[in-house]
């Protein structure tokens, strides 16, 4: 089509309108040479947005001449700085005309070469494709920021909430001075673990998300372990108020939650019970019990009701000086050793590398040099069930008193004592004896679920089988994170102990 019959007419803006929607329905960002191309159509003339700097050529027809910039570097130059808004000259059989686009920041040119002198209708027609550039660039670089302040607000939470893992809450603090979270405000938390397919997450997240990239006085964080939870940290409300310890909100972030469950059949949630803030680890292993329970429950709903924990009903002396006895050859060590370590007790070393960002060989690395300051094998499910109550006991804490003047009673004189039994024999109670046998089997297996198949001459799916049904009888988490396997290793011990 010749130049000068180019139209800027009714129906060309119409055209221009629909090559923008068409793009803006695909999702992906603007692709500026389909719009150029469409003006090319259009005028006949060819088209190049110039950056700033008169040298690149950041999009443009595949007809462009490129060899003009060099004669129009100085024009170029007038234009990105603001001297002008637009121009036109001629250089040897190309009429030129050039039109700045934007106002703030970069000030790319959109140049038009033709052979001919563009009508009227053919420059009004660029200049709105101009225009119309410059939306579709100030909507990418909106969509970048959009997406850059999720993705840093995501990181942010993922801190606070590593930082309370480990139990850090001034840590937290300091994470986000001048936009501390409310959550860290509050006296007491509670986790919620809600269970739902991958793909729903970002849209959960960022659906109760507010402008501070927070959830009121609430977070949720992506799990960087198991790809179906949402880590639900929700300021206790309740707990101080006498008859509301049982964690059923009825609003706020958890009732939300629990709609969630209630509309969607794949969803599922646990929650724990209130705890402090520096005990953010205890809570979420509440949630992950809560959230076995749940899956087998008829509502897919679950609070924490766990019955009164082992290191609470052990006699507290005694135990005491047994547990600072087996923690105090940590206290050489480096913190973030002994925090991987605690770790280590909820959780797979694999998960603990994802949840801290750190390699799988880092983390070994880590557990190695507890390992031979302990002088344990912490790959033994005995022998993390050990440090697991002790770290329990003292309440996490290796900063030990002076010895006691007798010696430290061991593992098996505190558990061969009447409290231990009668907590033994009400923990173990619920599971019937086939499922009980197979706890021992996976137990003495080292949690190995074929070897323990080979064991009880059975298939591994029985077994798997076996593990979720005493997973919903005990309401403990064995198969997901493995949270509740120590205190099967305690009962099954006390419970294969002689009579008292």
């Amino acid at each position: 089509m010749d130049v000068a019959e180019g139209r800027g007419d009714t129906a060309g803006l119409d055209g221009l309108l629909h090559e923008v929607r068409r793009q803006v329905s695909r999702g992906a960002e603007p692709d500026e040479r389909q719009v150029l191309d469409w003006l090319h159509g259009r005028t006949g003339a060819d088209f190049a947005l110039v950056a700033e700097d008169g040298d690149t050529v950041e999009s443009s027809t595949a007809g462009f001449p490129r060899e003009l910039l060099r004669s129009l570097a100085p024009l170029l130059a007038r234009l990105s700085g603001g001297q002008l808004a637009a121009a036109v000259t001629r250089v040897d059989v190309w009429n030129v005309r050039c039109e700045v686009l934007g106002v703030h920041g970069a000030r790319p040119v959109l140049v038009a070469a033709a052979r001919s002198v563009l009508r009227p209708e053919a420059i009004a027609l660029t200049t709105h494709t101009g225009s119309v550039i410059t939306l579709l660039r100030r909507a990418r670089d909106g969509e970048r920021t959009w997406r850059g302040f999720h993705y840093k607000a995501r990181q942010v939470r993922f801190g606070v909430f590593s930082a309370l893992l480990v139990g850090e809450p001034l840590l937290a603090r300091r994470m986000t001075t001048g936009a501390v979270p409310p959550l860290l405000q509050a006296g007491m938390l509670r986790v919620h673990l809600l269970h739902c397919p991958p793909a729903d997450r970002d849209r959960i997240v960022r659906t109760y998300q507010d402008p501070s990239g927070y959830h009121g006085s609430d977070l949720m964080v992506h799990c960087p372990v198991f790809k179906e939870h949402v880590i639900c940290l929700i300021a206790d409300d309740t707990g101080a108020r006498a008859g509301h310890g049982s964690g059923n909100h009825t609003t706020g972030l958890g009732e939300a939650l629990r709609r969630l469950v209630r509309d969607n059949a794949g969803y599922a949630l646990g929650a724990s019970g209130p705890h402090p803030l520096g005990a953010t680890a205890e809570a979420y292993g509440q949630a992950a019990h809560a959230l076995a329970a749940a899956r087998t429950t008829p509502g897919r709903l679950a609070s924490y009701h766990g019955q009164t924990a082992l290191d609470g009903v052990l006699p507290r002396r005694p135990a005491l000086a047994w547990a600072r006895a087996v923690l105090r050859p940590l206290d050489s060590l480096p913190k973030t050793t002994v925090d991987i370590t605690r770790l280590l007790m909820s959780m797979p070393r694999g998960a603990v590398a994802r949840l801290l960002d750190l390699s799988r060989n880092t983390v070994t690395a880590h557990i190695r040099r507890a390992e031979l300051a302990l002088g344990l094998d912490l790959a033994d499910v005995r022998s993390r069930a050990a440090v697991h109550l002790a770290l329990a006991l003292t309440g996490g804490s290796t900063t030990h008193e002076p010895d006691e003047p007798q010696p430290p009673p061991s593992l098996d004189d505190l558990l061969h004592t009447e409290p231990a039994a009668v907590w033994a024999r009400t923990f173990l109670k619920p599971v019937r004896p086939p499922q009980r046998r197979t706890l021992q089997a996976w137990i003495d297996a080292n949690t190995d679920g074929q070897q323990a198949a080979l064991r009880l001459g059975i298939s591994r799916n029985t077994v798997r089988a076996h593990l979720r049904t005493a997973e919903s009888h005990l309401r403990r988490d064995l198969l997901t994170a493995g949270a509740g396997i120590h205190d099967v290793v305690h009962a099954l011990h006390v419970g294969n102990a002689p009579a008292i």
